[in-house]
């Protein structure tokens, strides 16, 4: 047990009344009017028209790509620096993942490295939205009219980022969330996969249900996947956005608290450029000597604090190095790159404490 986790879900509001009432009732499983709610309210908080509940957020991808028709001979280009599913996620449709690098200044892609990957197959970009901050959405966006080509937003990481005015995931044809337990919000286990196009959000219905034919019962009409959520992890859902706006606000103050304390230490903290208000996810710093990653992580781990690596580049793993390729920024993010405690229970003492503790390490 630790001191300081990483993170812990903050559980305060009505998820009891809300399972419990899933018990009562007996709606336990995919049907239920928790479902609804949550989707309806999921929209209204990010203004995204259509929101379809679903198991996790890797079957989001996958359906989400699969709703687009993404499949075999084509190309979906997608960061390297990135958690595996988003890339995992393309290889299930039989399409090939396209690596680009990443930004130093905001660890998201590059969108000059995008320009330079498009070829004919090219079908999708997805856009990762990394730790709580917002890609290039103004450039990527233009990118994918010129070309005409999809855009897929993967805001896993991001529930309660803005790009400029407007709430991640409503610039792409589609995109998706998860609500793992580490989470802003979270089901336990759950997704969502929301559009702005009617279409697309029948389609990802279509295929989540097990290809149900919404005309005819028992018969399938294309092959689905039971992609479903269930009305207790929508339960739960419903009552984490009711207090949404007050857990991102905690972790903004708590990245103000991390931004204070670690001046003057030799790392350097994801904060958030003029365009994004980042809703901090994770606390993010990269070390100047990569070297000292696992020492400081080790020193950290004896007092009780846990932390955690940042992603390695997807394009360094066994199974995706079929060829050299060289990504140095994004290398340097996967080799450098720490997660420090940022629960919405952490108080400002916490973090001096924290901070204290990597300052030991560097003295």
């Amino acid at each position: 047990m630790y001191k300081y986790p990483v993170y812990q879900p903050f559980l305060s509001g009505k998820e009891k009344e809300y399972v419990n009432d899933c018990l009562d009732t007996t709606w336990i499983s995919s049907k239920g009017s928790y479902l609804s709610k949550f989707e309806n309210k999921f929209s209204d908080f990010t203004s995204i028209k259509y929101s379809t509940s679903v198991a996790n957020g890797t079957v989001a991808l996958h359906l989400a790509l699969l709703t687009l028709g993404i499949g075999p001979e084509d190309e979906v280009i997608v960061p390297t620096f990135t958690y595996i599913a988003s890339v995992n996620a393309i290889s299930y449709t039989g399409a090939k993942p396209v690596f680009v690098d990443s930004l130093a200044s905001t660890w998201q892609m590059d969108p000059q490295d995008i320009k330079r990957k498009i070829t004919k197959q090219t079908r999708a970009i997805m856009a990762v939205h990394l730790y709580g901050h917002s890609c290039d959405m103004d450039a990527i966006v233009d990118i994918c009219k010129q070309n005409n080509i999809f855009l897929v937003e993967d805001c896993a990481e991001a529930f309660g980022t803005y790009y400029k005015t407007k709430h991640v995931g409503g610039f792409g044809d589609i995109s998706t969330f998860s609500f793992f337990g580490n989470k802003t919000i979270t089901t336990g286990e759950g997704g969502m996969v929301s559009t702005n196009d009617k279409t697309l959000q029948s389609r990802a219905i279509h295929f989540k249900g097990q290809g149900l034919s919404p005309h005819r019962q028992y018969w399938h009409d294309v092959i689905g996947y039971n992609y479903r959520m269930t009305n207790i992890c929508a339960a739960i859902g419903l009552a984490q956005l009711e207090n949404a706006n007050a857990v991102i606000n905690k972790k903004r103050e708590i990245a103000h608290w991390y931004k204070q304390e670690l001046e003057g230490l030799p790392v350097s903290m994801l904060w958030e450029d003029a365009h994004c208000k980042n809703s901090f996810w994770m606390i993010a710093i990269m070390l100047k000597e990569s070297s000292q990653r696992d020492l400081l992580r080790i020193h950290l781990e004896n007092a009780g604090i846990e932390t955690r690596p940042t992603f390695y580049p997807v394009h360094t793993m066994p199974m995706y190095c079929t060829k050299f390729e060289k990504h140095t920024i994004a290398e340097n993010l996967g080799w450098s790159g720490i997660n420090l405690p940022s629960y919405p229970g952490l108080k400002n003492e916490d973090v001096k404490i924290i901070c204290n503790t990597i300052r030991q390490f560097f003295a």
